[in-house]
């Protein structure tokens, strides 16, 4: 919300300057985001009436003028000025800057001085300035061209009110009430107690008794709709310079009579508007709710398509306009409209809110009605409109037409004085509320220890206790707040050590070589189709880009993203990991604080390795990160949990070359290459090995096992190597858990180190066997081994082998 210091002045004008006027504000809750001056510094410009302008006699655009500064230059003789705008003539007024003036500065920083100077011979004793030279606007078509009446001689400064300045607030979506110049001085009414000077709106007589037939349709969209026919307007008049000033300092630029008093009063009271070309409206307005496939072609030149979430204003042919965001194209007035239709409404918020985003777009009508407009003021704000339509444009004004549906309910409020003072945290008397209240306007009776306010129509916010206690120490003011240090003891929240936090986990992929990326939880629907099997993913509504239209259910596409970015920037290895949540339909999940009813959030932890194993060096040579480079990540990342990798497949990943994870028998991720064709489809290098990618559910990954303490074994170990004759099913994983299933041994560990197959046939080796060697770690804390309990132990090792998976003991 942008404005200028003198248009609030206007209403409320308080005993303070500029920044303690700024300061003020900010320290109630409508913080100002910045102050500026309305124009830049420059001195020595007076408003000057030009004489005569002749032809100069050197040169085709320039001409010689005769001007008039006052009596303060050249003892009120004209002065001679060379001039090359082309609307240079006689009898207009335009700004002087004189000998020894300063123009603002220019990118250099320095002001521009004027001197006397001499164009082709001819002297010229100071300059006239367009807008653009003055750094008022970007308009440098030709001198500025000064009202009639201005006063030759006086400063221009003085005379366009440019010591002024621009006041930009950043408002909070509860703070409605302040989006209008009118709302932020009834603030500043009620937290200085000067008086707020109210605009005078007196009812504008008819000239005649038509109206034009409205009907509403749809009371949840429309609760009060108010209008009124003007008819014999004259569209090709000027709009007031002072009005175009105080639109401009408003961040507006100026179109045309009509939107510019409709945009004037939007900014003066809050309440936008819309005026319709009358000629154009088909017998009637309904005001309804829109129909599946109706189209709408709006002011900004775009076509939409509604359905029955948006509201519409609709004729008795097509529709006309966006209800509370934007008006139609057929509609709009024009430099040959000559009667229209003026209308101000009440939309309800939850039927404005996000209409504009879906289509790509925002307003300040739609910015305005969904955080709520004053439901009291239509009939006062058609008035104000249609009396400066009148002033401006002139015309015959009908009668008011004003229809009520249904208004918000303004429920009372109850505020405990004690708990207000309990809340704020110092002494709060009632006296003190109630003349809080008082100040802002607000309707209370009042009991011993009790308020009940009742919020006034302007006011959405106002809704429990807690929103009184806030406008009471706001409106007394934050400063007063006393030190207080907090009575409450001061416990830090301990975690269990059987939980690691998210932080510790980074750490620790981070230090296998890892590097953390972060990516948006929207994705192309390519990536879920293709890498997540996902054929119906979570749709947005108004995605940023039209790409990224859908939400992720898997982390492997946005790495893939993260591969290619960096694949395209020459990065010869990537080793990349992520921690982000998946969104998943899931019918269990019902709505809360956190969480949206029919979706789960999960967070994962996926990770990507693509490139050399190692960095390079000279002691080893290259080789291309595999599939056991990153197990062996994870099986540290989780060390002493084992993990299990069993083969599964995966739509991401290469079949054969991808597993499943499992912790304690349950399954917490997957593991695998890429697969070939999507290495193709992703447009990947084909050399340098595919990428190993992982997905792991992160409450799994937080999990540790706490540390036991174990005294340090007061016998010595033994060592034992068998070697085996298996099938070729048989895998380490099936080998290990049929030597850990011997119950009552002695065996501590076992570790496979050497697997033989011949080329060709061998005497003690068949066709689809091979010899898996395994060396057995056997200790007893309490006595000494000896010979017979080790062969014994030996013995049922390779009994368990051989019945569970047909092994023989290789010769």
């Amino acid at each position: 919300m942008q404005f200028p210091e003198s248009w609030l002045r206007a209403f409320c004008n308080p005993p303070l300057n500029t920044q303690a006027l700024a300061d003020l504000l900010t320290m109630s809750g409508m913080e100002v985001e910045e102050l500026r001056p309305a124009a830049p510094p420059f001195s020595g410009i007076v408003v000057a009436e030009i004489l005569e302008a002749e032809q100069h006699p050197n040169a085709d655009k320039l001409r010689v003028c005769k001007v008039n500064a006052g009596s303060a230059f050249n003892n009120g003789e004209p002065l001679q000025i060379v001039c090359g705008a082309p609307n240079a003539r006689a009898g207009i007024k335009v700004p002087l800057a004189t000998v020894g003036a300063e123009l603002p500065p220019g990118e250099d920083g320095k002001p521009f001085l004027i001197k006397v100077g001499k164009l082709r011979g001819v002297e010229s004793f100071g300059m006239l300035c367009s807008a653009r030279e003055l750094k008022l606007s970007e308009d440098h078509g030709g001198l500025l061209e000064l009202a009639a009446d201005a006063a030759v001689g006086q400063d221009i400064r003085a005379h366009l009110n440019l010591d002024d300045t621009l006041f930009t607030l950043k408002l909070t979506p509860n703070l409605g009430h302040g989006l209008s110049v009118l709302g932020v001085a009834r603030e500043v009414s009620a937290l200085t107690g000067v008086p707020l000077a109210l605009p005078a709106i007196a009812p504008v007589p008819p000239s005649h008794q038509d109206k034009l037939p409205v009907r509403i349709e749809a009371a949840d969209l429309c609760g009060r709709f108010s209008g009124r026919i003007i008819r014999g307007v004259n569209t090709q008049a000027q709009t007031p310079a002072w009005m175009v000033e105080r639109l401009a300092r408003c961040g507006q630029r100026s179109v045309s009579p009509l939107v510019d008093i409709s945009n004037y009063v939007m900014f003066e009271l809050g309440r936008p508007s819309h005026i319709f070309d009358l000629d154009k409206i088909a017998k009637e307005l309904v005001v309804r709710w829109g129909k599946p496939g109706e189209t709408l072609k709006l002011l900004n030149g775009n076509t939409i398509t509604v359905d029955e979430k948006v509201g519409v204003i609709a004729d008795a042919e097509q529709l006309e306009s966006l209800a509370g965001i934007m008006g139609g194209d057929h509609t709009a007035v024009s430099d040959s409209t000559q009667n229209i239709y003026v209308e101000a409404a009440f939309w309800w918020p939850e039927a404005v809110m996000g209409r504009g985003r879906r289509y790509n777009f925002s307003t300040d009508a739609g910015h305005r009605f969904e955080r709520g407009v004053d439901p009291a003021g239509t009939v006062d704000h058609i008035e104000r409109i249609s009396q400066l339509i009148l002033d401006i444009c002139g015309g015959q004004a009908g009668p008011m037409d004003d229809q009520t549906t249904r208004l918000p309910e303004q429920k009372p409020v109850q505020l405990r004085v004690a708990r207000a003072a309990k809340v704020i945290g110092m002494p709060i008397s009632q006296a003190d509320c109630v003349s809080v209240f008082t100040r802002l306007g607000l309707s209370f009776s009042e009991a011993p220890g009790v308020l009940t306010v009742t919020p006034p129509s302007w006011r959405f916010d106002i809704q429990i206790e807690e929103d009184l206690i806030e406008e009471i120490i706001r409106v007394l003011g934050y400063p007063k707040l006393p030190a207080t240090p907090p009575l409450a003891p001061v416990v830090g929240k301990v975690l269990s050590e059987s939980r690691r936090g998210v932080h510790a986990l980074r750490r620790a992929v981070a230090a296998r070589d890892y590097f953390e990326t972060i990516n948006f939880s929207f994705v192309e629907a390519r990536w879920e189709q293709e890498l997540a099997g996902n054929a119906d993913p979570i749709r947005l509504l108004n995605p940023i880009a039209a790409p990224l239209s859908v939400m992720r259910s898997s982390l492997i596409g946005s790495l893939i993203q993260v591969l290619r970015h960096n694949l395209a920037r020459k990065a010869p290895r990537v080793r990349v990991f992520e921690i982000g949540r998946v969104f998943l339909r899931d019918a269990s999940v019902g709505q809360g604080d956190a969480s949206i009813a029919g979706v789960a959030q999960p967070q994962h932890l996926g990770g990507l390795a693509w490139g050399a194993a190692d960095q390079q060096q000279w002691s080893q040579r290259d080789r291309a990160v595999d599939f056991f480079d990153v197990k062996g990540d994870l099986e540290a990342l989780f060390a002493p949990r084992q993990l299990r990798f069993v083969a599964a497949e995966h739509p991401a990943l290469h079949p054969g070359r991808s597993a499943r994870v499992e912790l304690d028998g349950r399954e917490i991720g997957v593991i695998g290459e890429l697969h070939p064709k999507w290495r193709q489809a992703y447009e990947l290098p084909q050399n340098g090995g595919a990428p190993v990618l992982f997905e792991l559910d992160l409450d799994a990954s937080l999990s540790q096992q706490l540390p036991q303490g174990q005294g340090v074994p007061r016998q010595q170990a033994v060592l034992r190597d068998i070697a085996v004759i298996v099938g070729e099913h048989v895998t380490h994983e099936l080998l290990m858990q049929a030597i850990g299933g011997v119950g009552g041994t002695l065996v501590r560990s076992a570790r496979l180190f050497d697997v033989f197959k011949p080329v060709q046939g061998s005497s003690d080796l068949q066709a689809g066997e091979r010899s898996m060697a395994i060396r057995l770690e056997l200790l007893d804390d309490e006595a000494t081994l000896t010979d017979e309990r080790i062969e014994q132990t030996v013995s049922q090792v390779l009994q368990a082998l051989a019945e569970r998976l047909g092994a023989r003991l290789r010769a």
